[in-house]
């Protein structure tokens, strides 16, 4: 489980995981409930006290710890560690300094003005200063960086310092996102300055200026944090964190049951069946909805899913309901869109497609798909309607969805296999250069409703947000629209619009927003439960030292 709030669309692709310009919701999530059933051993500990570590999981292993370069999950997640931003969201979603000791919004939105705090340090000693924030912004916007994030960065007129812990930046008209760009990771220019991106030991070796300081780094198997001493807004008080590479979520599940795991997010099966009883009184549980949603996403370049009738028939033939009950035990909503419900921007009034196959073969027969040679599945000019569904390995409840879509599917004639891949190798070799024909994702969802990178036409590029090659000229028109205002009414309108557009079009089935259910050892204190989940404050939890582990033991 990772703490700091993602800043660029893919610190969830993909819960990628497993990814914001209204500075507030209006309509936060609702805080996360604490399960009945956890409470710490021993009752009332008292003061915070330092020392100890926690132990955590994800499925895949960190391609590097350069934000900038990398477009999955693991790799944000571990970099949050390390790096600090000058904005942050606070436990309610406003946007607060955190690098920056303060900023201005001034001339309509066009000019922002930053004033850096003067005890950040890297962890070799050198001061972080606007040269490092200067540094990063060129880094970022330079054409030879592999980056998906220099879109943001690429709207501004003008980067200008004004200080040695100052700088201000100019637009050329308001942009909705200007805020959020500054949320983003500041680098080391003493250090990377010179370096080639792609082979420099830093991306696995990184300095940090952030809560924690890599210690170990075992490729494949864990990464070591250990507290940074020097860390501006103090020390945090546990002293380490582990993260082990566990690619399986029932794998995850038998360490966390065996005591050798700390922190996981359930799988509604596990929160509702399998944490109950005496032995997880040493566990907390919590339930909210997830910033996320869960999709099954077409290849549009492929001639199967090129005729929006094949798209809209698939979303009358996939049993929505029956995949929340099926993998998710309930614990979800149904998905129309790529916003949260309950918040601002949602379109209430977009409803999900009814389940029918029946209409389903009707819409199919009416673009050309019929069973003419009599064997079950339907064909078009000699072709059948066969199909591969990807998905990673070790996310169980993927499968599942996988398995549930196929079944439906087959019941109108359309054959489908599943393969599922090593997380690297389905991103690397398969998103990003599109060799597949649909696929089963998530993506996060930000607090400011700018998803320009995910949909719009310019990010089709082999390694693009857009992958799935969706062009559409009024939605691009509006993203730019959007993204250029700060007047929420006139954006609500828009992206209303964008919704509706993006529900016909169906580029991607929108399947379901889950519920998050994170598990925490009960010998971690200082948990509150926020809008923004339980994450928010996590260099403040800590652990007794009666119940801290030692030393000594296996890691």
């Amino acid at each position: 489980m990772r703490f700091r709030l993602p800043i660029l669309l893919f610190a969830a692709l993909l819960a990628l995981s497993g990814c914001d310009s209204s500075s507030r919701p209006d309509k936060a999530a609702a805080p996360a409930s604490v399960a009945a059933n956890g409470s710490a051993p021993g009752g009332d500990y008292g003061p915070s006290v330092r020392g100890g570590r926690y132990v955590d999981a994800m499925l895949a292993d960190a391609s590097n710890l350069i934000s900038i370069l990398s477009s999955d999950q693991s790799s944000h997640a571990m970099a949050s560690y390390l790096y600090v931003a000058p904005l942050k969201y606070d436990k309610n979603y406003n946007i607060v300094p955190w690098a920056a000791e303060s900023y201005e919004v001034l001339d309509g939105g066009k000019l922002l003005r930053f004033k850096l705090r003067q005890d950040i340090y890297w962890e070799d000693g050198v001061q972080l200063t606007a040269d490092d924030v200067e540094f990063t912004y060129k880094l970022t916007i330079d054409p030879k960086t592999p980056t998906a994030y220099a879109g943001d960065f690429q709207t501004i007129k003008e980067f200008r310092k004004t200080g040695k812990f100052s700088f201000e930046v100019r637009y050329d008209k308001p942009f909705a996102r200007s805020l959020i760009t500054w949320m983003s990771d500041i680098l080391p220019k003493h250090a990377l300055e010179g370096q080639d991106l792609m082979t420099t030991p830093l991306a696995r070796q990184p300095l940090s200026a952030g809560p924690y300081v890599l210690e170990k780094w075992d490729a494949g198997r864990s990464l070591v944090f250990r507290a940074n001493e020097h860390y501006f807004l103090g020390r945090p008080n546990i002293d380490e964190i582990r993260v082990r590479i566990i690619p399986d979520q029932a794998t995850q599940f038998l360490e966390l049951k065996a005591g050798n795991l700390d922190i996981m997010n359930l799988d509604p099966q596990q929160y509702l069946y399998q944490t109950s009883g005496d032995d997880w009184k040493k566990y907390k549980k919590y339930k909210y909805l997830a910033d996320g949603y869960t999709f099954l996403g077409y290849n549009l370049d492929s001639a199967l899913f090129k005729d929006v009738r094949v798209r809209r028939a698939l979303a009358h033939a996939i049993d929505k309901q029956e995949i929340i009950k099926g993998a998710l035990f309930g614990l979800g909503l149904p998905a129309v869109g790529p916003y949260k419900p309950g918040t601002w921007v949602y379109n209430d009034a977009i409803k999900p497609y009814a389940y029918d196959p029946e209409l389903a073969k009707r819409m199919l027969a009416e673009a050309g798909w019929t069973d003419s040679d009599g064997d079950g599945v339907l064909d078009k000019d000699g072709r059948p309607f066969s199909f591969t569904i990807i998905c990673n390995q070790g996310n169980s409840q993927r499968l599942k969805i996988a398995t549930i879509v196929q079944y439906r599917l087959a019941q109108i004639g359309i054959r489908t296999e599943i393969r599922t891949l090593e997380w690297a190798t389905f991103l690397k070799e398969y998103v990003d250069k599109r060799r597949y024909d649909a696929l089963i994702l998530s993506w996060n969802i930000l607090q400011d409703p700018d998803i320009y990178d995910v949909w719009h036409s310019s990010r089709t590029e082999n390694g693009g947000l857009n992958f799935m090659g969706f062009r559409n000229a009024e939605v691009d028109d509006i993203l730019e629209k959007a993204r250029r205002s700060l007047d929420q009414d006139y954006r609500k309108k828009l992206y209303d619009r964008m919704q509706v557009i993006l529900h016909e079009q169906q580029p991607y089935c929108f399947l379901y927003y889950p519920m998050s259910l994170p598990i925490v050892s009960a010998r971690i204190q200082g948990i509150k439960p926020a809008p923004a989940g339980i994450g928010y404050n996590y260099t403040e939890w800590w652990i007794p030292k009666t119940l801290q582990r030692l030393q000594s033991e296996p890691r």
